[in-house]
């Protein structure tokens, strides 16, 4: 589904774009993500509305089938990329699980500021932020996915979230789509 609208309050929620998830391989160059969800954050920034910045510190607790190995984290891994332009207003939060909503306390803030809808991007497409967009559907928030604003590691998983997930929990478009939304407020 094309995005129709955005809410009065709506949130930007950037997934990952930290400096440990960007330097890995990815099915789309993760430099033109991060540009268009910089785009998007300074967009958003500009109107008044949240940015939600997300990074990923460990892993949940229980058993996983064996990944394969990898050099162990850097100590700027978790640091969010610096084309963000993170700023004080902005909510950050740190999780350990897929989803950003599991143990982080997002929900509430998002509840406290009124908020009714996110706009989804940055990496993984089809972990962190389908999990999140699950969720947030769950929760009752309307959800939009920023579908050039995001890439996997894997090219066929990117584009089973985009063509069968993503139409199912929300409405999908492109960065430029949200910019004319953002701008018609």
């Amino acid at each position: 589904m094309p995005i129709t609208t955005l809410d009065p309050k709506t949130a930007l929620v950037v997934i990952d774009l930290q400096k440990g998830i960007v330097g890995l391989p990815t099915a789309h160059p993760a430099s033109a993500v991060v540009q268009r969800a910089a785009q998007l954050a300074h967009a958003f920034r500009t109107r008044g509305l949240p940015v939600v910045l997300v990074n990923v510190a460990g892993a949940a607790p229980g058993r996983t089938d064996p990944q394969p190995a990898r050099p162990a984290p850097g100590a700027d891994w978790a640091e969010l990329v610096p084309e963000l332009n993170a700023q004080q207003q902005d909510i950050r939060i740190t999780k350990k699980t897929w989803g950003a909503f599991t143990g982080t306390g997002l929900h509430e803030k998002l509840r406290e500021l009124g908020v009714t809808q996110i706009v989804l991007a940055g990496i993984s497409t089809s972990v962190g932020i389908e999990s999140t967009a699950r969720q947030a559907q769950e929760l009752g928030l309307n959800v939009t996915l920023a579908t050039d604003a995001m890439t996997d590691t894997n090219l066929q998983a990117h584009e089973n979230s985009v063509a069968r997930i993503f139409p199912r929990l929300g409405e999908t478009g492109l960065t430029q789509d949200l910019l004319v939304r953002l701008e018609g407020r």
